[in-house]
């Protein structure tokens, strides 16, 4: 991987963190998620105006993903009900690069090297732990948190296919942005009816975390197009430290010893995928 295509997975692991926060500290994650989407229609909307359609053999994956990926959105707004940011984020997050791992492999026949394989192995380890209670794992939040990281997983690998098929990366990502965006408010309008009262600051924060999103993923699914997926991945999912970090100081959660050493394991397992 390239000095300036990590620097780049490492900048969309920072804003994904941050629109992942914006997200949790809503006061209905469902709403908040579906403003996300309206922004993301919007700007993908105009976009499309001036971006040409993607080659023909990617449009199964752009819908394919559009399909996992609001699975993903409802499977997120669950796991953020059932447990705080540094707890629900690290099994949601950590499940995935080992899972993106073998997805490429088997898909793509992209086999890792002995260090990224460590390196991957060593980030989800350092992110899984972060979920600890001393020596306890609370249990409520599992189901919700792990599914979302099989999604994660799933979508991944069907974007990184994809987007090499597609010809061009921005083209791709503003196909499947479009598609899934459009399916969040009728599913609001399904399973809750009228939107609650958001202030103009609350709406205007979840736009904003929704224009966030598009950045921060759209750097991915280029940087796939240039690296491995698995490796890609696990350094997008360094996103855990900064919302660790966003969790402590902007939304009062506690930040232990342990999940400091855990942290470190993730910049450590971080610094292998770099060479």
């Amino acid at each position: 991987m390239t000095p300036f295509v990590l620097a780049l997975v490492v900048c969309a692991a920072i804003l994904h963190a941050g629109w992942n926060a914006v997200l949790r500290g809503g006061d209905d994650r469902l709403w908040s998620m579906t403003l996300m989407m309206m922004a993301v229609t919007a700007v993908t909307g105009v976009a499309a105006l001036f971006v040409p359609w993607p080659n023909a053999a990617s449009w199964p994956y752009v819908i394919a993903s559009a399909v996992i990926h609001t699975g993903y959105n409802l499977s997120l707004v669950r796991t953020y009900r059932s447990g705080d940011l540094g707890q629900t984020y690290p099994i949601s997050r950590g499940s995935s690069p080992v899972l993106v791992a073998l997805g490429a492999a088997l898909f793509a026949h992209e086999m890792p090297t002995p260090l990224a394989a460590f390196g991957i192995a060593l980030v989800s380890a350092g992110i899984l732990s972060l979920a600890f209670q001393g020596r306890k794992l609370r249990a409520d939040f599992l189901p919700a948190a792990f599914t979302t990281g099989v999604l994660i997983g799933a979508y991944t690998v069907v974007d990184g296919i994809g987007a090499r098929l597609a010809g061009d990366s921005l083209s791709y990502m503003v196909s499947l942005f479009l598609l899934w965006s459009l399916t969040m408010p009728p599913i609001y309008l399904a399973m809750r009816g009228k939107p609650p009262a958001y202030t103009r600051a609350q709406t205007a924060t979840a736009m904003a975390g929704g224009v966030v999103s598009i950045v921060a993923y759209g750097i991915v699914i280029w940087a796939m197009r240039h690296a491995p997926m698995g490796v890609v991945s696990a350094l997008r999912e360094t996103s855990v430290v900064y919302a660790a970090l966003i969790g402590r100081f902007f939304l009062k959660e506690t930040l232990t010893p342990r999940r400091t050493v855990s942290c470190l394991a993730i910049a450590a397992g971080a610094a292998c995928l770099a060479y």
